[in-house]
């Protein structure tokens, strides 16, 4: 079934490699060549998360590059929501 898509939506198979080249950089921490995958994903499915980049770039380089992280503090926020919204 996989592979009937993939021969009938070949702009599928582009934005899901995209997502997987970001998503490698990301984990990887590599801010490197990171305009031409922009540039890439500018023409394709997820052209409008290729915007949010660029809108958001110096951020996405910061996170990237630095050993920085608020996810504690985030995951901490919705805890918080979750118990919140059952009161």
């Amino acid at each position: 079934m996989i592979a009937a898509i993939e021969t009938g939506v070949p702009m599928l198979v582009e934005a899901r490699d995209l997502i997987a080249g970001f998503h490698s950089r990301i984990r990887k921490k590599v801010p490197d060549n990171l305009e031409p995958w922009i540039a890439d994903a500018s023409k394709s499915l997820i052209a409008s998360f290729a915007k949010g980049i660029i809108r958001d770039h110096a951020a996405l380089r910061f996170a990237i590059t630095e050993p920085w992280s608020n996810g504690q503090t985030e995951g901490q926020i919705t805890n918080i929501k979750l118990v919140k919204s059952q009161i």
